[in-house]
This record gives C-alpha cells, structure tokens and sequence, in this order.
C-alpha cells in the first residue's frame, strides 16, 4: 500500500511540474521561432497573407478610390425603381440595392409620423458625393429627401476595383 502512494504522489509530482512547465517551453518556442513564422502557418495550410491579400484597406491600393455606402429613402418601389436606374445610368454609382418594406418613424413639423418606406443603398466614390446628392435633391418627391454616406475602410479587392471601374470620375 505504501509503494502506491508513493507512485501516486510522484505521479502527481510530475503532472504539476509538467503543467508548470508548458508554459515556459511555449515561450521558448515563440521566442526561438518568431511571431512572424507563425501567420503563415495553420492547420488548413492557408498563410494569412494569402487569405488576407483577397481583401483591402482603402487607403492601400491605387487600384480603388476612396468609396462610400449612401443611404437614400423613397415613399415607394416605383420611385425607388426611378430613381435607383437614373443614379447608375449617369455612372453616380455602381449599384444600388433596394430595400422594401422598411419604416421610418420621424419627426416633421413637430409631429411624429410613422411612413412605410424603400431604403436606396447606393455603393460609388467619395468624390461623387456631391453630384449624387444633387441629382437625388432634383429627382426625389420628399422637401427634404435623406442622403447621408458612410466611408467604405475596406472589403473585396475585385468589388472595390469595380466600383472605381463603373462610376464616372
């Protein structure tokens, strides 16, 4: 009975020395290979430049131009419909998405109105932004119809290309 005992406490000696230890031998590794050897590994045999290099930060690529996402709202699907092939004809944009079926709840005049609407998601260049929001302005039935853009930091390199390649400069 003695000699399992002391079998089992030597074997648990040696597991809490072992985990002790992993993490030191795990230092010594990172510290010996390099961080920058380990980006290019991984289980799927994918480096991370390879997946990386399919996408893109903006400001990288002569290639692309700085692009925005402009949010524009109509009252319904035939404006929506109207006014979406007017942007892309003129090469204000390189696509617009239309979304049914959204409602925007306001305030106008002091009231807060609730309205069935479509939202306009238009993709095209910073430097369009002016142009597009004048031909909205001129095409649009709303007083004060929306445009408001986001900036585009980054995404697919061949979408992004395009998007430069299907709008006027």
């Amino acid at each position: 009975m003695a000699s399992t005992s002391t079998l089992s406490s030597n074997s648990f000696f040696s597991s809490c020395t072992l985990r002790r230890r992993l993490p030191i031998v795990g230092a010594f590794c990172m510290l010996t290979l390099g961080l920058s050897n380990l980006k290019t590994v991984s289980k799927l045999g994918y480096s991370a430049k390879a997946i990386h290099s399919q996408y893109i930060r903006m400001e990288a690529n002569n290639n692309t131009v700085p692009s925005i996402v402009v949010y524009v709202t109509v009252p319904n699907k035939e404006s929506g419909k109207k006014l979406a092939e007017s942007i892309v004809k003129e090469k204000l944009a390189a696509c617009v998405n239309r979304v049914p079926g959204i409602e925007s709840v306001y305030v106008w005049k002091g009231e807060i109105q609730t309205d069935s609407e479509e939202l306009l998601i238009i993709k095209t260049r910073q430097s369009l932004l002016e142009a597009l929001t004048e031909h909205v302005k001129a095409n649009h039935e709303y007083d004060l119809p929306e445009v408001i853009s986001l900036p585009i930091t980054g995404g697919n390199l061949k979408y992004l290309e395009w998007i430069k390649e299907s709008t006027r400069d």
